[in-house]
């Protein structure tokens, strides 16, 4: 195993493996995981800032065998913060779980030394007194069945716009890096499962109105030709991929932050395929867009009520 110190962001890094292959179809090395965090650091540390991150590790790349990673602290330096948070229902029998925040661009650079390649955050942050607060972000789930891809989600993505923005929500969209997409909003709510019981309550209202077209419920028998909408992330317990995070695909794509203007253009006809980017597509949008994901630059409204 070769191994090397760098210094990074004024932190000294052991680095291993650089130029191990992590994603053979598109022969994507460490290295250039490693790189790509670094430089999309701007755009990507402010949301994560105060979430607890879940890895996604392919320590023998994405042909290899992956496993989820909440008890990563570990593994980490001592000055990666720490934060240690209930774990109720664990299946390991855990009552807590030691977990990391990344603040800093060695953070990220020592998570893709571990080649976690996926980020993934809850919709909460932890609080001053190191506890979990209430969510601050809705999140809305498209994953479209066999027989559908990105052009249908596009179609009910809008609509979903359509009705969040009716609730006095400001919606923000980005692709899931995947087969999906997903739309959020920064939200105020009273209690923690309040997101959920909206999200399911409107992924509801949406799979009447056009039943062979949308669908709330998670049964696979009931998805082809479908896209559903997954309330459920809105559990607290539950997390979802990071803006800006890699995706553990062939082609080493990237979960994008898009436009609403690049949404009504798919549903006006153009190619559903441009909405898939990786590394470079990523940095150069970055650079010539700004964060499309800016949820601290939007209104940040109270939920609406909904029936329990």
């Amino acid at each position: 195993m070769s191994r090397q110190r760098v210094r990074i962001d004024g932190r000294q890094l052991e680095v291993s493996n650089l130029e191990k292959v992590l994603f053979p179809e598109v022969s994507f090395t460490k290295a250039q995981v490693i790189d790509y965090y670094v430089r999309i650091a701007p755009v990507l540390l402010p949301h994560l800032s105060g979430r607890p991150v879940t890895f996604t590790r392919w320590p023998d790349g994405v042909e290899g065998q992956a496993f989820f990673e909440k008890n990563s602290a570990r593994h980490a330096p001592d000055w990666v913060r720490r934060v240690t948070i209930p774990s109720p229902g664990s299946s390991t029998g855990r009552e807590t779980l030691d977990m990391v925040v990344l603040e800093t661009v060695a953070d990220l650079a020592w998570a893709a030394n571990l080649a976690a390649l996926e980020l993934h955050v809850p919709q909460w942050q932890i609080g001053g007194k190191r506890q979990p607060t209430l969510p601050d972000l809705l999140v809305l789930d498209l994953d479209p069945g066999p027989e559908t891809g990105i052009a249908e989600c596009c179609r009910l993505a809008e609509r979903l716009r359509a009705r969040l923005v009716a609730d006095g929500l400001d919606p923000v969209v980005k692709t899931s890096g995947s087969k999906g997409m997903q739309v959020y909003a920064p939200i105020r709510v009273n209690d923690r499962e309040h997101p959920s019981r909206y999200a399911k309550a409107l992924a509801q209202e949406l799979a009447a109105e056009t039943p062979d077209q949308v669908v709330w419920r998670m049964e696979k028998v009931l998805r082809p030709g479908k896209v559903l909408i997954d309330w459920s992330q809105n559990n607290p317990a539950k997390t979802t991929v990071a803006p800006y995070s890699l995706r553990a695909r062939p082609d080493a794509t990237v979960s994008t932050p898009i436009g609403w203007d690049e949404v009504d253009a798919v549903n006006a006809g153009a190619d559903p395929g441009l909405l898939r980017f990786r590394t470079e597509d990523v940095l150069h949008r970055v650079e010539d867009y700004g964060d499309l994901f800016d949820v601290a630059d939007r209104t940040r409204s109270r939920l609406p009520d909904v029936a329990a």
